[in-house]
């Protein structure tokens, strides 16, 4: 059963792939009547929309190369010390927060998006010995150090993209421009670990993390293109103090979480979120062990079609559902509809007599939900939430919005995942976890749905007159 499981999610996962090449021709044609009426993309706004596609696919590709080589290091240690694998990562969270709070208090825009990927470039082309060198570290050490990195990697320069993002585009071209840009990295994402497996048995594991820095060397010509572009053609070039450092101390951003609404509810939102995404991958990876037991070849194969599945999800999402409503409607409805339908794949697991038993294609009830739900949250749920940001102060972008991405997405991780252990021992099953991840969902769909609105009012007043 388990077997025949495996090969029906990997025959999905092909068959959705095929779809991209349809539903692109679709996107292709649509591109060019709306462009003919100034739809989706505008004249002025194409190089500008290409720089940043290139550099949102090339910030998740980076990501994705490395990450199976993370995975294989905190196997080796086992499932059993993941806990303080993510207090560890909590911990340099916090930390870091700090730092990139003083640095675009100190700094323009120009300047601190630049130094952070070549910090993370760095630090990259400094692991190469640590790889290569024998008895520099123990197994467990370099899998706690780098497990902790990458971890801080993905979240430092996924919120610095996104702040980026925020500060270059007005709020009405974020409805237009960010399902677009958004669809770069899910193409990352999908190419990413395909350029590991290609790599790995030519070139072994070390040379893998400059093929990962070089991504980000490409990232960082589209950060000082776009900056360029910006200054002389974004729609926010003549706001007061566009260029200008932020200012503040290092611990706004987290006090903003505590102090300003719009962040405390930001914070829950992604809370949430983190919390749905964090449980359906714990119910899924409980089904890989059970079915393929001690076969690791087998559950790798299980976990690559579930997350092709799940990314071109993501890629159709975008290309349709997100990329009509968000534009036309807002944030609240793309949120909304993300809640809906990740409730109905959670109703599946908690009703289903076996959660683990084939439901659709072969797939338990258990993959269906981290499928689904995972592949709108990307496709659907984060475009919209970043899209929040734009009506809020630069402060807010900058501080608010890295704290919440960063410190809130890795408390959220640690929290969740000492709380499944802690209501295991108290007898939680399968059912429960999915009725909590339900409940979850519509709670996140309130606090969407009020933030929208919120963000809706603010964005007709003055830029002087918006609170944070």
């Amino acid at each position: 059963m388990a077997r025949h499981a495996e090969r029906c999610v990997g025959a999905a996962a092909l068959a959705m792939l095929r779809c991209i090449g349809y539903l692109a021709r679709i996107f292709a044609t649509e591109h060019g009547r709306m462009h003919a009426t100034q739809g989706r993309v505008h004249t002025g706004e194409w190089r500008a929309v290409a720089l940043s596609f290139v550099y949102f696919f090339c910030v998740l590709a980076a990501y994705y190369v490395i990450r199976p080589v993370r995975e294989q290091l905190s196997a080796a240690v086992g499932s059993t010390q993941l806990p303080w694998f993510y207090g560890a990562t909590f911990v340099g969270t916090l930390l870091l927060s700090p730092v990139f709070a003083a640095l675009i208090a100190r700094w323009p825009r120009r300047v601190v998006v630049p130094i952070v990927y070549v910090f993370f470039v760095a630090c990259l082309i400094g692991f190469v010995p640590l790889f290569t060198g024998q008895g520099l570290l123990t197994p467990k050490a370099l899998g706690m150090l780098f497990f902790v990195w990458v971890s801080v990697f993905n979240l430092f320069v996924v919120s610095v993209f996104w702040s980026f993002m925020s500060d270059i585009w007005s709020s009405e071209q974020a409805r237009r421009l960010f399902p677009v840009i958004a669809v770069a990295g899910t193409i990352g994402a999908v190419t990413g670990p395909a350029l590991t497996r290609s790599l790995v048995g030519g070139i072994g594991v070390a040379p893998l993390l400059v093929v990962s820095a070089g991504l980000l060397c490409i990232a960082l010509g589209c950060v000082v293109a776009l900056g360029h572009w910006a200054r002389l053609h974004g729609a926010r070039r003549h706001e007061p103090g566009h260029e200008a450092a932020v200012g503040g101390g290092m611990f706004d951003g987290l006090k903003q979480i505590f102090a300003d609404p719009f962040i405390r509810n930001m914070s829950l939102l992604l809370l949430l979120a983190d919390g749905i995404g964090t449980v359906n991958y714990a119910l899924v990876t409980d089904y890989s062990n059970l079915s393929f037991g001690a076969d690791a070849v087998a559950r790798t194969r299980f976990a690559a079609n579930v997350d092709l599945a799940a990314n071109v999800l993501t890629v159709i999402a975008q290309l349709t559902i997100t990329r009509w409503l968000l534009p036309k409607q807002g944030p609240g409805p793309v949120i909304l509809i993300w809640a809906l339908v990740s409730i109905a794949v959670l109703m599946l697991v908690l009703f289903a007599a076996d959660p683990h038993a084939p439901l659709l294609l072969g797939m338990p009830a258990v993959a269906v939900a981290l499928i689904v739900s995972r592949g709108l949250a990307y496709g659907m749920a984060e475009p919209a939430r970043h899209s929040l940001y734009t009506r809020v102060p630069r402060n807010v972008r900058y501080k608010g919005q890295n704290a919440v991405d960063t410190a809130v997405w890795r408390f959220g991780d640690l929290s969740i995942a000492l709380g499944m252990n802690g209501l295991r021992l108290l007898g939680m099953a399968t059912s429960g976890f999915a009725g909590l991840s339900a409940l979850a969902a519509m709670v996140a769909a309130g606090i969407g749905w009020r933030l929208s609105r919120r963000t809706e009012g603010l964005g007709s007043l003055p830029a002087a007159e918006r609170a944070p």
